[in-house]
């Protein structure tokens, strides 16, 4: 073989190389992207099972407010039923606002605000709301990165052949970007 079979060998393996490692990075990507939304699975199942805790806690006390506690349930049920990071974000944040006007109308019971359970139930709440909201930066960070590696030339050959799709944001749906109004007296 001459010098210009072995640099055409070269060029070939070098090419493959290539091809081979673009595609295990994309499969690290998808993978990575996939496990992070398992991540934000996990944290939402864990706010799902303790919100019913919290509402039959709450349910004696506030005899008057089943409206309250009926519209927490409802959202609960349609967050646990979401599927994909579009649908689930725009039910977790309904779920969101359900909560947080429970706990805005459990202030008005002094009674609650002493229950232990009560307290513990919401700083448990607090903490996984906390740890979904890393969950989510996490994901939304290796969906980035997943879409970069699929959109991004060279990597879209590969990426193209072998039906490497983006990934989905866990967006913040619309109604949760106003900025809250605070009024002081």
């Amino acid at each position: 073989m001459g010098t210009a079979g072995w640099i055409i060998l070269g060029i070939v393996v070098a090419v493959v190389i290539w091809g081979i490692a673009t595609y295990n990075g994309l499969v690290s990507r998808r993978n990575q992207s996939q496990n992070a939304w398992s991540q934000i699975d996990v944290q939402l199942k864990r706010r799902h099972d303790l919100i019913p805790n919290l509402v039959q806690v709450v349910k004696d006390a506030m005899g008057y407010e089943q409206e309250t506690l009926k519209a927490v349930v409802e959202a609960r049920n349609r967050a646990v039923a979401a599927n994909g990071p579009a649908e689930a974000s725009t039910a977790e944040a309904a779920l969101s606002a359900a909560t947080g006007k429970l706990f805005a109308l459990m202030e008005n019971y002094p009674t609650l605000k002493a229950n232990d359970n009560v307290m513990q139930l919401q700083e448990e709440l607090t903490a996984t709301e906390n740890k979904i909201s890393f969950a989510r930066q996490f994901y939304n960070d290796s969906v980035m990165g997943l879409n970069n590696a699929v959109q991004s030339f060279p990597g879209n050959l590969i990426a193209g052949r072998f039906g490497f799709t983006t990934g989905q944001f866990f967006d913040v749906p619309e109604t949760e970007k106003a900025v809250p109004q605070v009024k002081l007296r």
